[in-house]
């Protein structure tokens, strides 16, 4: 495997704080969340950092090659056409699914797969695809979870290893997600880091969250804590990362405090030689990936993925469907985890919907309202096309119910929803019919 370009220490961009990540000192780099960029239509910030020499890395976070699901080829040709856009060295995603297809379902948010051998066939198939379509080098991210799957047959370190091992992708190791599931799962950051093979490490990215009732949420809205840190000294002990990378998403702090937490990043980074990777952790990748696992009687000699893709998806379609959709939580799940990462999903998506359309928490009254409202709503009506999609969904709702209450307020959310949705609302007896409807769902 080539040894990764050297990235230096950098921060995820993002518009909130753009004018400060400008200003700085000693920024090597920035990354960015694909989804949230144009290709024909960069913010001027972030073209100002190229033009100056700052690399930018594209992040994506909506690909879910964890999915039971082939990638999405529109998908993929988005994400590689950001890599050429902001001309990129590399690309990253992460092991993860975010949704089903039978039934439709959107999570909204990056969800553990089981570390099974179907999962890590299909995972290593979709990565395959990835590879072929992207015009630049792919790293996978480790993901922090709430909750561990029933019946896992590799270690975290396992399943890592051998998915490098068989598709020659890059590795970008979150050591805040290794903090958290610490926490929440009970796995040895250490004995992961021993485990894998550092080799194919593309970066590291360092975070902060915080921890309510057993629980360690990694929220990227708080300051990176020391045993977060310590983790980063430990990884940086056995290897010299190609690159760290500060991920901060909410509550951003004054330019100071995160010029400070950068400076603290320099120094581990900085602090001392690291240990040569060893021998024995290198993968067998110099040239071409391996094949599958199980070679056989399949097309071109391999066995078919499809019979994994299936019991991949009937446990990924039970497990979304107790998190957004309320129901029975499939044997074999910790419930009261379940129950911790469904709240978590609703928040983030009302989070999520206000972001994107602030005028409705005006609309409705101020941020408390607003929850109240659409946490009722995403009760009984899972997420299926995004974040954009259920913002309208949501008023649409509201209005079918003749919500709110205030008349004038109901108007300004009819006009906010028929500026955006370009048809008029449905008639009174149109929302008779949907709620008797709903009501007898």
């Amino acid at each position: 495997m080539k040894p990764m370009a050297h990235l230096g220490v950098g921060i995820g961009w993002r518009p909130e704080i753009a004018d400060a990540v400008e200003r700085l000192p000693g920024l090597d780099w920035v990354e960015v969340v694909a989804e949230n960029i144009c290709p024909g239509h960069l913010p001027e910030a972030l073209l100002r950092l190229r033009e100056r020499g700052t690399r930018v890395v594209p992040h994506g976070v909506s690909l879910g090659l964890g999915g039971a699901d082939r990638p999405d080829p529109a998908k993929l040709a988005a994400l590689g056409e950001r890599a050429v856009a902001l001309g990129a060295p590399l690309v990253t995603e992460h092991i993860a699914f975010v949704r089903t297809s039978s039934p439709v379902l959107e999570a909204g948010h990056l969800l553990p797969v089981p570390r099974t051998r179907d999962a890590l066939d299909v995972l290593c198939e979709n990565v395959r695809i990835a590879q072929d379509a992207l015009p630049v080098p792919l790293a996978l991210e480790n993901i922090a979870a709430l909750f561990s799957w029933p019946g896992e047959e590799l270690t975290e370190g396992q399943f890592l290893t051998e998915l490098v091992e068989r598709t020659g992708v890059r590795l970008l190791i979150d050591v805040a997600n290794l903090h958290t599931n610490r926490v929440n799962r009970g796995e040895d950051p250490a004995a992961v880091l021993d485990a894998i093979p550092l080799e194919a490490l593309a970066y590291v990215h360092v975070a902060g969250g915080v921890e309510r009732g057993g629980v360690w949420h990694d929220t990227h809205a708080h300051p990176v804590p020391p045993v977060v840190l310590d983790l980063l000294a430990a990884l940086r002990s056995r290897v010299d990362p190609p690159g760290v990378l500060l991920e901060r998403d909410d509550d951003f702090p004054p330019e100071a405090e995160l010029a400070g937490e950068l400076a603290a990043i320099r120094a581990v980074v900085t602090a001392g030689p690291a240990a040569e990777v060893r021998a024995e952790t290198a993968p067998e990748t110099a040239a071409e990936p391996e094949p599958v696992r199980e070679a056989a009687d399949g097309p071109g000699g391999l066995v078919a993925v499809e019979p994994a893709r299936t019991r991949v998806a009937l446990g990924q379609a039970a497990l979304l469907s107790a998190l957004v959709a309320g129901t029975p939580v499939p044997e074999g799940f910790d419930r009261g985890r379940i129950r911790v990462q469904a709240r978590a999903l609703a928040a983030k998506r009302a989070d999520v919907v206000a972001r994107l359309a602030p005028e409705l928490p005006g609309i409705l009254g101020g941020r408390d309202p607003y929850r109240e409202a659409f946490l009722a709503y995403a009760k009984g009506r899972p997420m299926t096309a995004g974040y954009r999609r259920d913002a309208l969904d949501f008023a649409e709702h509201l209005l079918i119910r003749d919500l709110p209450a205030d008349p004038a307020a109901r108007r300004r959310l009819t006009a906010w929803w028929r500026e955006r949705a370009g048809v008029r609302p449905p008639r009174r007896v149109v929302r008779w019919a949907r709620t008797l409807a709903g009501r007898a769902a």
